[in-house]
């Protein structure tokens, strides 16, 4: 006999058993159908998959650092006391054994590889970021190097100055077409005009600064000028990647095409310098020994 379908006034009358006796349905909440994957010995009792490196005292349990640290990061697992484990030997199991003799070699090369890398892991203890090996300060004078500087107020009135500029620019327009004639030439043409239209806007801005720069002087007597003004473009996006939607991809065809000979000797200048990071500007300074202290 076919299994009949249930409506919704059988299921609100009947109760859990009388349910799955009548229409065969199993019930998944029962304790018998829930088996819960016991960890192996010797690896963490939560991800089930690293070496244990701490045991718990009050949970009793074994863990790895990142889960020992993100199940005592808050409340009163705060105090909880963990204890590190000797891990110099790695645990074999029945299915890694026979790989563990024929990966000896990449094992030991991927050591020589990571020497003098730092690992950071968070303490529960203290509630702090702490450094396996080497200099936790060395670690964050590196990390400064690649994080950009936050634009001061006068750079965030140049970057809305850019992106003005570069919306009412037509460079991918008269650049990426098919017509005759010197395509390097309309590339140069293209960055001129769009440094002209800046030269405009800052002169309307700042009536004093604009005549500064620009009052008898040539694009490449304002090359400082202009490269800052790409370089906060850029640094911006990177900071703010959902920023710039249309007129960042302009902004690096430019670029790009600028540093092409033909079109660096045409142009008489360069558009590009390094981005400022953290690092830069502390090193500029003097100071950039702070980042270690």
């Amino acid at each position: 006999m076919p299994a009949t379908t249930p409506s919704l006034g059988d299921i609100l009358r009947a109760d859990a058993e009388d349910f799955a006796d009548a229409f065969g349905v199993e019930d998944p909440a029962t304790e018998d159908n829930v088996t819960e994957e016991e960890a192996p010995k010797g690896f963490c009792v939560e991800c089930k998959d690293q070496q244990a490196q701490a045991f718990c005292e009050q949970c009793q349990e074994d863990f790895c650092d990142v889960c020992g640290s993100m199940i005592h990061r808050t409340g009163r697992r705060r105090q909880h006391v963990l204890t590190k484990l000797d891990v110099a030997a790695p645990i074999e199991t029945d299915d890694t054994a026979p790989a563990a003799a024929s990966d000896s070699e990449d094992t030991e090369k991927e050591g020589e590889a990571l020497e003098g890398a730092m690992a950071v892991t968070f303490s529960a203890d203290s509630g702090r970021a702490e450094t396996g090996s080497g200099s936790f300060g060395a670690w964050i004078s590196e990390r400064a190097k690649y994080i950009p500087l936050r634009l001061t107020l006068k750079e965030r009135k140049y970057l809305r100055l850019l992106e003005a500029a570069l919306n009412v620019s037509e460079y991918t327009d008269k650049v990426d077409i098919l017509m005759y004639g010197n395509k390097t030439k309309r590339m140069v043409g293209q960055i001129r005009e769009l440094c002209a239209i800046l030269s405009g806007l800052v002169l309307a801005s700042d009536y004093k600064a604009g005549q500064t720069l620009f009052e008898d002087r040539q694009f490449e007597d304002n090359e400082e000028f202009f490269q800052k003004i790409f370089e906060i473009g850029r640094r911006h996006k990177i900071m703010n990647p959902d920023k710039m939607r249309n007129e960042y991809g302009k902004l690096m065809y430019l670029l790009q095409d600028s540093q092409q000979r033909d079109v660096s000797e045409l142009l008489g200048f360069s558009t590009l310098k390094p981005i400022k990071t953290v690092h830069a500007v502390l090193e500029s300074l003097n100071v950039a020994y702070i980042l270690e202290d």
